[in-house]
């Protein structure tokens, strides 16, 4: 038996004003390294778009909401699809095709989630046959270092992305981290030893380490503010289809033991398809004010956006870019408020992978064999499907019900599963009626972290994040979800064989039930509201603010 595949990953959206809320941060220097400075002539205009925020924001520091709040209606002659219009993005009831103009852009960056999914999915079936010819069958440790090296090269990737971005910007960063993506998988499917097949799916993982960092900060800030959470799913649904094709594609190597290397091949052509396709695709018009490149900022917005929304979103961009144009340094994550979000988004990842969506990815093959699925590979598919599903669900429900809802949720119905499959396994029941059990309590563990625990964890960072700290708190959380995927893929058997599968189990639905008390607690719902908004909200006192 195969040691558990990173699958964690892939699957690894008042009446009276109030005034601003400051989350409880205490007041600071009006010129301190790592925080926002505010341009005074900017803040009316702040401060008619800050008036709706609810007081609940406080929740990041004094507990639950006692209220959902609503985003005001949008303004009579401004088109709903631009850049902060139409609150919550609903759609009201006529046909609403404001996303058309910036989908070909983030659908793009999404085949490096597609690429991510079909790099894990690749090993799911010819593992074996990869072992038998490079001469290392019968070693799991080996065929569990083939599988797990592509986590190493992530946790460097994650490390190193932050500079590539805000040096470089979000495009031309897609584009050159294509390059260890093509030869990586080059030099895997050419492999004629294990040292070989090891270069290549560590480059591969560097590649997948840049990448899951960077999708989620371009789609956030490329995206109109009303489907910025459904467009933050396409990273979701790219990486399902990327291990539904994988497996569909890997369904020959059940009788042909030499067709990994066709699979790894063909692992190529979506890394071209990135270099062509974001030499098309916009620069993230964020980055651009944040350099200094207001026009091409400006002609960015006008294009994806609408030239109706241009000024207002510029203007919004300046406030909390003007003077601040040095690159963010590691140790402002100590300072707040960059703290609370990079603590946020690494406690996220952390709940997320002790949550057991590793083990459950496991035990699901055995639990499909119970039930006459002997095929490894179409167990995954069934799993791979049922995970697809979750993400469309996602994908209509983010900008509807909001981030912090589908994040409850999840969890919650994560817990439930996990409590069912315990009770299957834990109490004398009917053979038929215990493994019927098991197969309902792990679909429904898997879409109900779909839409929720899956998508909306890579969303809400970025959208809590600064401008200036948006890429370093992306990389730390991504860096804790790797080393925590490597590490619940390693002791997961030996707790397992220590305790018994309904003990983990229980554990990771305790954790589950932990992690949406957690949401509950400190999470901010972002729906409806631009990223400036947010990061206004979330700053210590502007300079000429009350304190």
């Amino acid at each position: 038996m195969l040691p558990p595949t990173p699958l964690a990953a892939l699957l690894v959206l008042p009446a009276t004003p109030a005034p601003r809320p400051r989350l409880g941060l205490a007041p600071s220097s009006r010129r301190a390294r790592g925080t926002l400075v505010v341009r005074a002539a900017a803040l009316p205009a702040l401060r008619r778009r800050l008036e709706f925020w609810p007081s609940r924001l406080a929740a990041v520091e004094s507990g639950p909401p006692s209220s959902q709040s609503s985003a005001p209606p949008p303004q009579p002659g401004v088109e709903s699809s631009g850049f902060g219009g139409g609150g919550g993005g609903d759609g009201g009831g006529d046909a609403d095709f404001g996303w058309v103009r910036v989908f070909p852009h983030v659908l793009t960056a999404s085949m490096a989630n597609f690429l991510f999914g079909y790099h894990i999915g690749v090993m799911n079936g010819p593992i074996e046959d990869i072992a038998r010819e490079l001469g290392f069958q019968g070693n799991p440790f080996l065929q569990g270092l083939v599988v797990s090296i592509f986590i190493v090269g992530a946790f460097f990737g994650s490390l190193v992305s932050s500079a590539l971005v805000d040096y470089l910007g979000c495009k031309r960063t897609l584009q050159i981290d294509s390059i260890p993506l093509i030869l990586g998988a080059f030099i895997s499917a050419q492999a004629h030893s294990l040292d070989e097949m090891l270069l290549g799916r560590f480059l591969v993982g560097i590649g997948i380490g840049v990448n899951t960092v960077l999708v989620p900060i371009y789609i956030s800030e490329v995206a109109p503010t009303k489907y910025r959470g459904s467009l933050g799913t396409l990273c979701q649904i790219g990486t399902c289809l990327g291990i539904i094709a994988a497996l569909s594609l890997g369904i020959p190597s059940e009788s042909d033991p030499h067709w990994w290397r066709t699979m790894l091949y063909a692992a190529c052509v979506p890394g071209f398809l990135i270099v062509a396709g974001m030499q098309f695709a916009v620069e993230s018009p964020r980055w651009l004010a944040k350099v200094g490149r207001l026009d091409d900022a400006r002609k960015v917005v006008e294009d994806i956006w609408g030239a109706s929304e241009a000024e207002k979103a510029m203007e919004e961009m300046k406030s909390v870019v003007v003077n601040d144009d040095s690159q963010a340094s590691w140790s402002e994550l100590l300072s707040e408020p960059h703290n609370r979000v990079a603590l946020i988004g690494g406690s996220l990842f952390f709940l997320q992978q002790f949550a057991g969506i590793n083990g459950v990815l496991y035990f699901s093959s055995l639990t499909f064999r119970d039930v006459g699925i002997t095929s490894g590979i179409l167990a995954s598919l069934y799993v791979g499907i049922t995970n697809f599903g979750g993400a469309l669900v996602a994908s209509n429900l983010m900008d509807k019900q909001g981030r912090k809802n589908l994040l409850i949720g999840s969890y919650l119905g994560m817990a439930f599963a996990m409590f069912l499959i315990v009770f299957s396994i834990s109490f004398p029941l009917d053979e038929d009626v215990g493994h019927t059990l098991s197969i309902t309590g792990t679909l429904l563990y898997i879409f109900t972290f779909a839409i929720g625990a899956g998508p909306v964890t890579g969303i809400i960072i970025p959208e809590l994040s600064s401008a200036r700290t948006r890429s370093k708190v992306m990389g730390f959380s991504f860096t804790v979800h790797w080393i925590c995927n490597f590490v619940v893929g390693l002791y997961f058997l030996e707790l397992v064989k220590l305790f018994g599968v309904g003990a983990v189990y229980a554990g990771f639905g305790g954790v589950s039930l932990l992690t949406a008390l957690f949401a509950y607690n400190f999470i901010v719902e972002t729906k409806g509201r631009s990223l400036e908004e947010i990061e206004m909200s979330l700053s210590p006192a502007a300079p000429g603010e009350p304190k």
